[in-house]
């Protein structure tokens, strides 16, 4: 019995749910206190994939196939579906720029083009300094925009949402071998970044106990893991002086096999091996993420590994059917739930609009501060 207890203990220990689970207690309990807005609810619903056709390095062929599967199928799942501003599902690739080759990025322009997503910026970086990050940076911000990728400030200045590719945002490991970076806040909102994707990192040890938020990092950015001390966003309130968070689902839910339920771990995460179903999606849509004081916005961001060829084959066929069978089901009836496709920028540019205090349909803000990328016209 002992031994058991050990066991099990362990095992949430190895999950990292120690770093999170206070967090997510208090904002369950938020959560059942806040007043139930009135008529329907919008669900703004982005996918933010750590895109990398060149995982596991594959021969060049078959890197070229995985960008070829995406740039034939996406089109061919995602044109069966329309949300209530009449469109489609909208895929964020966020790229690393150590991976570049020109055609990958001429084939995601393409998609851009077409409507189906746009690119932002992925980076791995290991034991690294403040002066290389920049330069790395600004390089592959060079390089993928003049594809014409990423969103432009009026004086051209590139504009673009991030995740960390090793999840240590800001040296947030036990080490510097997946970052290294301490200053990484202000560097990125220096280089023209204007929001991070890359959490919930669960069960990786990066996760901290901010979950469930769109949240502004607060105190000495500079400082490692900056990221988990924040205030909750709210209308009437915004910082100009550094990036926004925007959070994915994190939650603890019950599933059900056969006649066994058991407690899993929620994260967002598409995976072949645990595809979208109408439970994961109700999990992800009852964690409430929102602007404080505009509540009948809901934010979900999920995430996947989409280039392999597993992983592609379940978004591309019966996995990202089911997922937006549900979506333009269960919630877009126009009485209950609205339903808004949405990239990472357009997820950005409607948080500011809610922080503004603009009400109404959020689709009318998807272009409301930073504009779609050159290559979308």
């Amino acid at each position: 019995m002992i031994g058991t207890l050990q066991a099990k203990i362990q095992y949430l220990k190895n999950k990292n749910l120690h770093n999170w689970l206070g967090g997510y207690a208090r904002q369950r309990i938020e959560n059942a206190r806040a007043p139930r807005p009135l008529g329907p609810r919008h669900l703004l619903f982005a996918v933010c994939d750590h895109w990398e056709p060149g995982w596991e390095n594959p021969t060049p062929e078959v890197a070229d196939a995985r960008v070829t599967a995406w740039s034939k199928g996406y089109p061919e799942m995602a044109g069966a579906y329309r949300d209530a501003d009449g469109r489609n599902p909208r895929h964020s690739f966020f790229f690393p720029g150590e991976q570049y080759a020109p055609g990958w990025l001429d084939a995601l322009a393409d998609l851009t083009r077409r409507g189906f997503g746009e690119v932002e910026l992925h980076l791995h970086h290991h034991n690294d300094t403040e002066e290389n990050l920049r330069a790395d940076i600004l390089r592959y911000l060079d390089i993928l925009g003049k594809h014409g990728h990423f969103s432009r400030d009026p004086d051209g200045r590139m504009r673009y949402g991030f995740i960390h590719g090793n999840w240590c945002l800001a040296n947030s490991g036990r080490d510097s071998r997946n970052c290294g970076v301490d200053a990484e806040l202000p560097l990125l909102f220096e280089t023209g970044c204007y929001a991070d994707y890359t959490f919930p990192s669960a069960p990786d040890e990066s996760q901290h106990s901010i979950v469930n938020q769109i949240y502004w990092p607060t105190g000495n950015l500079a400082r490692r893991s900056a990221h988990a001390v924040g205030a909750r966003a709210k209308v009437g309130e915004v910082l100009e002086d550094r990036i926004l968070m925007i959070e994915g689902p994190l939650a603890l839910a019950l599933t059900r096999r056969g006649s066994r339920v058991r407690m899993r771990m929620e994260y967002g995460a598409l995976q072949a091996i645990d595809p979208p179903t109408p439970d994961r999606v109700k999990t992800w849509v009852d964690q409430n993420i929102h602007i404080e004081g505009r509540p009948e916005w809901v934010f979900v961001k999920v995430y996947t590994h989409g280039a392999p060829e597993d992983q592609a084959a379940s978004l591309l066929g019966a996995g990202g059917h089911e997922l937006h069978r549900e979506l333009t089901t269960r919630y877009n009836d126009g009485k209950e739930w609205v339903l808004h496709y949405v990239t990472a920028r357009e997820m950005y540019n409607i948080a500011i609009a809610a922080l503004e205090g603009k009400t109404g349909n959020p689709g009318d803000y998807r272009d409301h501060r930073l504009k779609p990328p050159p290559c979308a016209s």
